[in-house]
């Protein structure tokens, strides 16, 4: 089957600015992944994906360029808090550069492992890093889950063309 004009643009060379605008239009659940470290450190991932049940295996994508990573690529434990809708100012704070993630504003403890809780997130998870993989500019860390829980009955927070949303029925 040969696509017409009007039903399909041509075709351009993936740069990263064509990944970075086909991916806007794909809608994502947010999360906050975070770990300990002499400072916590967090932030907002729209990449993370449910594995495997048997073991209960996670992963998600980080930059080795963000200020989390030196943390991350030494953390045995990493929490994962998936964000309600009402949670916009939350995702903004951990996905902006320079933040001070785990500032007044920002309401969390120490859990399970010493891992970072956020307060008031839908639901959260402790996860032991099983592996790290090399991915381009990023890694893929894949953890199994060794506690949480389903902690709010909340609507979850989306990510969609650049910016941070809630479903509609």
């Amino acid at each position: 089957m040969t696509a017409t004009p009007d039903l399909a643009p041509a075709p351009t060379a993936a740069t990263p600015e064509l990944f970075r605008s086909v991916f806007r239009r794909h809608a994502a659940g947010v999360a906050v992944i975070t770990a300990a470290g002499e400072h916590p450190v967090g932030f907002t991932a729209t990449s993370l994906t449910s594995v495997a049940a048997e073991p209960p295996l996670i992963s998600f994508g980080v930059g080795t360029s963000s200020s989390s990573w030196p943390v991350l690529s030494e953390a045995a434990y990493v929490g994962v808090h998936i964000l309600g809708e009402h949670q916009h100012e939350l995702a903004a704070t951990f996905a902006r550069s320079g933040a001070d993630r785990f500032g007044p504003s920002t309401e969390w403890s120490s859990g399970p492992e010493g891992v970072p809780l956020l307060a008031g997130v839908s639901a959260w998870l402790v996860c032991r890093v099983v592996t790290r993989v090399p991915a381009g500019d990023h890694r893929i860390v894949i953890a199994e889950a060794v506690s949480g829980a389903p902690s709010g009955a909340a609507r979850p927070l989306v990510y969609h063309q650049g910016r941070f949303t809630a479903l509609r029925d």
